[in-house]
């Protein structure tokens, strides 16, 4: 049984521990907390006459941090990851890749004949040269920006990887819609690519506690045209290299 003294000891140490948890409550209280929603919608993409499009979801979507003017905010990007692309079929998969700067992607080859990664489009240029099945490669993209991935070897080779300076970044699914969760309330410049649409003309989004759900976003592929590119060497491919494999 507790004595009357003992009975007041506990109850000074019991509202002394609630004293402290009210204390740790208000230090992370919601005031020092952003409210944090997320931005969803829609990306179409406008075709010539009677074309579909079969690629929405090669269309990459980020949000860039603005100033209440509009200019360009201080954003820090996500931590860097290490991603892949594979190379089978004479196919780099997936085509696209969207990852935070810094990253380092991959790119094994399960080919049974020999591939040659590389970029010289980018911010930055990289060769991995040759290697067989089974074997793999990466590359770290230390600058923001969008790389054209090819293969010294195979012509039709091609996919793209953006690097990005921003933690608030997806893919849209086939259906063209997308979801970027957990952006703290502010202001943003929403933007989207595609390879074949381009970038589409910048919006900028105040984007409340709540978050926004009904971005539309439509992209102009109407004018697009599939171009041969050249080796690593700036030269043309040649008949071999393009029927070999």
């Amino acid at each position: 049984m507790f004595t009357s003294q003992s009975r007041a000891a506990l109850g000074i140490t019991l509202g002394a521990m609630l004293g402290a948890a009210a204390g740790i409550a208000i230090l992370v209280s919601p005031r020092a907390l952003a409210a944090q929603g997320s931005v969803s919608g829609r990306i179409t993409i406008q075709e010539r006459a009677d074309a579909k499009t079969p690629d929405l979801a090669n269309a990459v979507v980020y949000l860039e941090p603005v100033t209440a003017a509009g200019a360009p905010a201080t954003s820090r990007a996500a931590e860097p990851v290490t991603a892949q692309i594979a190379m089978e079929s004479r196919t780099f998969i997936p085509h696209v890749r969207v990852v935070p700067v810094g990253s380092t992607v991959e790119f094994p080859n399960q080919d049974p004949f020999r591939h040659n990664v590389f970029s010289n489009s980018g911010p930055t240029e990289f060769d991995l040269g040759l290697y067989g099945r089974g074997e793999s490669k990466g590359a770290a993209l230390r600058k923001p920006g969008v790389f054209t991935i090819f293969c010294n070897i195979h012509a039709r080779m091609s996919a793209f990887v953006l690097a990005v300076a921003t933690p608030h970044f997806t893919q849209a699914g086939a259906d063209g819609r997308f979801t970027l969760a957990g952006v703290p309330a502010g202001r943003y410049t929403l933007r989207v690519w595609h390879d074949r649409g381009g970038t589409a003309d910048t919006q900028v989004l105040d984007v409340p506690g709540s978050g926004v759900q009904d971005a539309e976003v439509r992209l102009d592929a109407r004018g697009y045209k599939a171009a041969a590119h050249k080796n690593k060497f700036g030269q043309e491919y040649t008949a071999t290299g393009r029927d070999r494999y």
